[in-house]
């Protein structure tokens, strides 16, 4: 086999409609786009664009709230701490905090702070600081002779609260 002897195969390539040239080509004048209308028009169609009709993401009620500045709080239950001082992950002797947390594989990312649940049961005495945390959990860390650091809330937080009362 030579080179000048290799061709595709049969329907490999398809050549393109040449559309407007002339009536005997079949797709002549409109060029197979019928008569008028949107879709006879250049542009692409809206998306969404039900004919005029209202659109069904119009239609459809909006519902909920989303707060804006609202905090994202990691979740994290004493129960789940109990069991990653258990399998070694987390030494209750030395302080805990959003850093020991997410190194031991509680979360990737801290976001907004860490927020004690008080689902489970604690047996270990720790220290732990976080950014907020339940009336139940705070009864369950102090009931074992732990202690819950709470963190200060922003500065803003305060300063706003101060020129309001002014």
């Amino acid at each position: 086999m030579k080179l000048n002897q290799l061709s595709d195969n049969a329907g490999a390539r398809k050549e393109p409609k040449r559309v407007g040239r002339g009536i005997g080509s079949g797709l002549g004048k409109t060029s197979g786009r019928g008569h008028k209308g949107a879709k006879a028009r250049s542009g692409a169609v809206n998306k969404g664009f039900e004919g005029g009709q209202m659109p069904i993401y119009r239609r459809m009620p909006k519902r909920g709230f989303k707060n804006l500045f609202g905090k994202d709080f990691v979740e994290v239950n004493i129960g789940r701490l109990q069991e990653a001082v258990d399998a070694g992950k987390i030494d209750a002797k030395k302080p805990i905090n959003a850093e020991v947390l997410q190194a031991a594989g509680f979360f990737k990312q801290v976001r907004d702070g860490v927020r004690l649940l008080g689902k489970g049961e604690l047996k270990a005495k720790i220290d732990i600081t976080v950014s907020g945390a339940t009336k139940g959990a705070l009864a369950a860390v102090e009931k074992v002779g732990g202690k819950v650091t709470l963190l200060a809330a922003p500065v803003v937080a305060e300063e706003k609260k101060k020129k309001k009362d002014a």
